[in-house]
């Protein structure tokens, strides 16, 4: 008698995108138990019941469950979320437990974000729609800028860095990059099709760490591309923001904290930078009275530059997670691992 094929028992926690589900129950010998509830939030952890999580061998979710000592056949965690802060001090290498994030997911949006608040700063967008509520017709040369010509700053090289570097390219602004150890090749990072770096070839140069001031005093934007761990934490605080020329504009879609906060209002207010754009914050929903919403060269979004509300969300996220699942089961490198190193850093 044939030996039995093993199922490979996978717990969904997100979201169905009904073409990808389609696709996902079409794969042979896959059991799949899901745990979403339309009435519940992907966006935190909760207790799951002890005897399903003992068979599961893949996790599909966006916060794995509090109770994840109790899944003790899980061999991989798929996230939908590209910060991967709730994975760490989990203890997920020490069990063997692979894990993947969806890096890429919302790289496209966000790249437009980054260009189109450089042309806002630029030409002051802002004081334009006041302009346009007072009646006031102003045609001064604050708001016939541009940015070709200007040179941006990377400050980390990821998915989300080099589709804002493809745009930038394209609308002749000089790119540089700041990276630990240089501007290499990602073949196995998501990306949607026709973006990004795959080979790391777009940086007009590339600065590593002991190359900060260099890399800062030297531009007209610095956008913030990097993760949040205990690493960078505060990475950006005045020393960073006073290498800075006093005409360059900051903007941060990827973490609030990795810039101090009180650095940045001593930089606004003494004019050390010319301005900010902001989508992610220090307070979620940020208080009313805060300072940030004053300033009239800052930008402020509510973390929307790339969100779980966008058209191409779903797909996106279940397209990575089916992309790797027969890579896991072949025995390959999947898409968007994360290393021992990146697990193990302190939230």
């Amino acid at each position: 008698m044939a030996q039995q094929e093993t199922l490979l028992n996978i717990l969904v926690d997100v979201r169905t995108e009904p073409a990808a589900r389609e696709r996902l129950e079409a794969m042979p010998e896959v059991r799949i138990i899901d745990m979403f509830r339309e009435d519940e939030s992907e966006e935190f952890s909760r207790e799951l019941p002890v005897d399903v999580l003992a068979e599961v061998e893949v996790l599909f979710c966006t916060f794995p469950p509090s109770n994840l000592q109790a899944m003790t056949n899980l061999k991989l965690v798929q996230i939908s979320s590209a910060g991967y802060e709730q994975l760490l001090g989990l203890g997920l290498p020490a069990r063997g437990i692979r894990a993947c994030n969806s890096t890429g997911l919302f790289d496209a949006p966000i790249a437009e974000w980054n260009v189109s608040m450089m042309i806002n700063l630029k030409r002051n967008l802002r004081q334009m729609i006041h302009n346009q509520e007072s009646g006031a017709w102003d045609r001064s040369g604050e708001f016939q800028q541009e940015i070709r010509g200007s040179v941006v700053g990377l400050w980390g090289y990821g998915p989300l860095a080099r589709q804002t570097a493809r745009l930038c390219r394209a609308m002749g602004v000089t790119v540089h990059a700041l990276t630990r150890d240089g501007a290499h090749a990602k073949p196995d990072q998501y990306r949607v099709a026709d973006t990004g770096d795959a080979g790391g070839v777009l940086p007009n140069r590339v600065f590593v760490a002991d190359q900060r001031e260099e890399f800062l005093n030297g531009l007209d934007f610095l956008i913030l591309t990097l993760p949040l761990d205990a690493s960078t934490e505060g990475i950006v605080g005045a020393a960073e923001l006073q290498m800075l020329p006093d005409h360059a504009f900051l903007l941060n879609p990827a973490r609030g904290p990795l810039v101090e906060e009180a650095a940045l209002l001593e930089a606004l207010r003494q004019g050390w930078i010319a301005g900010a754009a902001l989508d992610t914050h220090y307070y979620y929903p940020m208080p009313a009275d805060h300072p940030l919403w004053h300033f009239p060269n800052v930008i402020m979004t509510p973390h929307i530059s790339g969100s779980e509300s966008g058209p191409y969300y779903l797909p996106r996220v279940w397209d990575i997670f089916l992309g790797n699942l027969p890579r896991y089961r072949a025995g390959e490198t999947l898409l968007n691992e994360l290393t021992t190193e990146q697990l193990s850093s302190e939230a």
